[in-house]
This record gives structure tokens, C-alpha cells and sequence, in this order.
């Protein structure tokens, strides 16, 4: 339950430091309060900072609770500091966790997403959308997916876990088809603009739970794979997942993760069709202990 008062973080790129302190310092100048989540008091609650290669700004203001006047007050002022900021939104969020896929998000100022690009494709990023946190980074983790793949043209190709689709049109012009699933309705909404703005029309998404998506059916419907790409949460993939994909008879899988301790789990169940082929791992998240890793699995 520590706050620890840091002025500079060498992570961020600026000026997310001087946007996270300027914040603090008019909290503490027009005494507007932070958070208790034990007396479940207090306005500002949550910060987050996005950006891209582009050199575009996402903020989000999340606040617990909702004092129009002071929270405008802060986003007027943030407004006038920081005309660089693409994207200026905010979140009222009286709940006792910091989720908010099932809240509205508000646009105070400019858009309601950013645009990176990664080989002259752009990715539109809305609030709710995931995209890998270091976009440099980023890049060097979908050429080697891609390599890993293989592709020559011809292949269906499952995209799980899609996400805005950056993996799926990252890989469209190489294969013929890309059949995207994601839980996040928003982030579908965010793949097919994707797909839109860069004029790919060969992939098609899918919202809602993996578990009843990903079946046999949707593999008559869409083509059996030739690739499976998965790219799950931290916490991997459920096994009804993982006997799916067993059963799809994929010649190749190309498995994703941040968490290798679940990516292990989740080899060990599918080497009873599967060998490991490849493993790359990358440093997505510099100075820390975590990595993200890449692995080939060919059908044995």
C-alpha cells in the first residue's frame, strides 16, 4: 500500500513524466484529493499514458469520484499545457477495481483513438484496445511471428486473441485469409477499421469468449488452419482452448506470450501433437525480470 513520489521515470518517453507531474502539482495546488480505496473516497484514481511511434499522445484521467467542476477543471488545464495530446479522455469509475472495459469512455479533447505504424501499416488504438506497450520493440516481435509462421501466400491463418488486429493485417498480404477472435467487443470494432484504412480485405473477426468461438464448426465455416497464431493474456489459455486447437489438426502453431511460466503449461498439453520447433524470446519490458517469448510448434 506504499505511493512512492517518482518525478522521472527513463521508461516513458517525454513528455509523459512532465504529464504525470503536472497533474500532481495542480491536484496539489487546487486541492482536488487521490484515492482511498479503504474509506472509498477521493477523485483522481487512475492515470494512463499512451503513445506511439507516430509521435501521438493518448491520456486518460480515471476518476473515482464524479466533481464535473474539478475534473474539468484538470482537463482544461492539461488541455492548455499540452497541445501535443492526440487523444485527451477521461473514465468516472466509482467501482472497487480499476477495470473499465464495462464503463464509457469520454473524449474531452481531439480523437478518440491514436494511429501507430509499423512497415507503412496504421494500427488505430482506442482506450479500451491492447497494443503491446513498447512499439519498437513491437515490430521486431511480429517479423519474428511472422517468420515463424512461414507463410507463402496460400494459408488460412487463426489470429487468437487478436486484439486490434495488429498481428492479422500484419500478416494479411502474406497468406490468404486471417480469421481474428477477441474477447474485447471494441477491439474488433478497432481491427476491422484496421483492416479498412489499410485496405486489406482478405481478414475477418470474430468477438466474444474463445471458449465457445474457437470450435469445429467455426473451422468448417472459416477453412481449417494451416497456421494458428495465439497470443493470450498473462494467465494463457484454457484448456477447452487448448483440446480445440489440439483436435484442428494446424500443421503449425506459433504461440505468443508474456507469461513463459503459462506458455510452458500450455506446450506441455499440446506435445501430445506437437513438438517445439522454435523458441525466440524478447525484451519487450527493459530492466525488469520479464520477457516476452516466441515458440514454434510443427504437428509431430
Amino acid at each position: 500500500d506504499k505511493v512512492l513520489d517518482i518525478s522521472q521515470c527513463f521508461l516513458q518517453p517525454e513528455p509523459s513524466d512532465t504529464i504525470r507531474n503536472a497533474i500532481k502539482l495542480y491536484a496539489v495546488e487546487n486541492n482536488l484529493t487521490f484515492i482511498n480505496l479503504r474509506n472509498r473516497q477521493g477523485l483522481l484514481r487512475t492515470l494512463i499514458i499512451r503513445s506511439t511511434l507516430k509521435g501521438e499522445w493518448m491520456v486518460i484521467v480515471m476518476v473515482y469520484e464524479n466533481n464535473e467542476e474539478q475534473l474539468n477543471g484538470l482537463l482544461q488545464h492539461l488541455a492548455d499545457s499540452f497541445p501535443q495530446i492526440t487523444s485527451l479522455l477521461y473514465i468516472i469509475n466509482p467501482k472497487a477495481n480499476d477495470t473499465f472495459h464495462d464503463l464509457p469512455v469520454h473524449v474531452f479533447k481531439g480523437r478518440d483513438h491514436i494511429i501507430e505504424v509499423m512497415e507503412g501499416l496504421q494500427f488505430r488504438i482506442g482506450p479500451k484496445s491492447f497494443f503491446q506497450t513498447n512499439p519498437s520493440q513491437t515490430l521486431q516481435l511480429y517479423k519474428i511471428a511472422r517468420d515463424f509462421a512461414g507463410l507463402s501466400g496460400n494459408e488460412i491463418v487463426y489470429d487468437l486473441y487478436a486484439g486490434t488486429g495488429t498481428i492479422a493485417n500484419f500478416i494479411a498480404r502474406s497468406c490468404k485469409k486471417v480469421v481474428g477472435i477477441e474477447f474485447v467487443p471494441e477491439a474488433i470494432v478497432d481491427a476491422r477499421i484496421n483492416s479498412e484504412i489499410n485496405n486489406i480485405t482478405n481478414t475477418v473477426y470474430f468477438a466474444g469468449d474463445m471458449r465457445t468461438l474457437l470450435t469445429s464448426e467455426l473451422f468448417k465455416e472459416q477453412g481449417f488452419p494451416d497456421v494458428i497464431i495465439t497470443d493470450p493474456p498473462r494467465a494463457g489459455m484454457h484448456p477447452d482452448v487448448v483440446a480445440c486447437i489440439l483436435n484442428s489438426g494446424s500443421p503449425k502453431i506459433v504461440y505468443v506470450s508474456c507469461n513463459p511460466g503459462t506458455q510452458a503449461r500450455d506446450i506441455n498439453l499440446l506435445s501430445e501433437k506437437y513438438r517445439i520447433e522454435k523458441l525466440q524470446p524478447v525484451d519487450m519490458f527493459p530492466h525488469t525480470a520479464h520477457v516476452e517469448n516466441i515458440a514454434l510448434l510443427v504437428l509431430k
